[in-house]
């Protein structure tokens, strides 16, 4: 049976497992997969144990850049993200890494939520590892404008530079932003904290702004709750796109992609 495994530190809180045993048995695939805590100081090693037999691994925080730097072939998508959250052993044994961080946001808001991204105002927060790893598919979209936005304005600006070809990209402070969007997505950590970034009024055009973060809880996060308290018309949370990206790793391994609606629907349930 094939062995598969989410990477990360902490891992005990991950839905991963759950995620690909319920892709499994809907697609009939045989196979193996569990959460493996890797030591802080040695990710690599833990890896190269784990593929000795192991034929694919999912890698989260905070070992995404580790991966990148220790796969033997990327994918065009992982080059760009300067990170790697899916790992394939291919039949030489090399591995390859990629990244389905981008792929299932924008699946999760254009197929799940309905929104149309092509000529929109896109505000994304953050200018970490999460927000790296979904600016090119975000701007393949096509937006009308994207701007980033984080509280150092310098990292913003760094990566408008680094992303400057896929599209229109412009950084600003939190401070400096002033006009409305028709999307926000809250790509920062702030949430895990129970935090919200420093934002000023004026971003949200009451009962037409939608607003995304890219975490999830059982209550909705303080993003999210300011955002309705703004009057944006609909909130979303990272719950589906937890949920895409991992349909777009089983896809790769497995080469059958699974229906996650049900799947979602059963992730949301537990968390209630």
């Amino acid at each position: 049976m094939d062995r598969y495994c989410v990477f990360g530190n902490p891992i005990s809180h991950s839905k991963s497992p759950l995620i690909h045993r319920l892709f499994a048995a809907q697609t009939g695939q045989q196979l193996s997969y569990e959460a493996l805590l890797a030591p802080l100081d040695d990710f690599a090693g833990s890896l190269r144990a784990f593929f000795r037999e192991g034929a694919g691994a999912n890698v989260t925080v905070p070992f995404k850049e580790q991966a990148f730097a220790l796969a033997d072939q990327l994918s065009a998508r992982a080059q760009r993200a300067g990170a790697v959250n899916t790992l394939m052993k291919l039949a030489d044994g090399r591995l390859l890494g990629d990244n389905t961080d981008g792929a299932g946001l924008v699946r999760d808001l254009r197929e799940n939520a309905g929104l149309r991204l092509a000529g929109q105002r896109i505000l994304l927060l953050g200018a970490g590892g999460a927000v790296r790893g979904v600016l090119a598919p975000l701007l393949a979209e096509q937006p009308a404008e994207l701007v980033l936005a984080n509280r150092t304005l310098a990292r913003a600006e760094q990566l408008a530079v680094d992303f400057a070809d896929p599209g229109a990209l412009r950084a600003r402070s939190f401070a400096a932003l002033s006009e409305p969007f028709d999307l926000i997505i809250n790509g920062t950590s702030a949430s895990l904290a129970g935090e919200l970034p420093a934002l000023p009024d004026g971003l949200i055009v009451a009962g037409h702004s939608q607003c995304y973060d890219m975490m999830y809880g059982a209550a909705p996060t303080a993003f999210n709750q300011w955002a309705a308290a703004q009057g944006a018309a609909r909130t979303l949370d990272g719950l589906g796109m937890l949920v895409e990206q991992a349909a777009e790793a089983f896809a790769l391994w497995r080469g059958v992609r699974p229906q996650t609606a049900a799947v979602q629907a059963e992730l949301r349930a537990l968390l209630r």
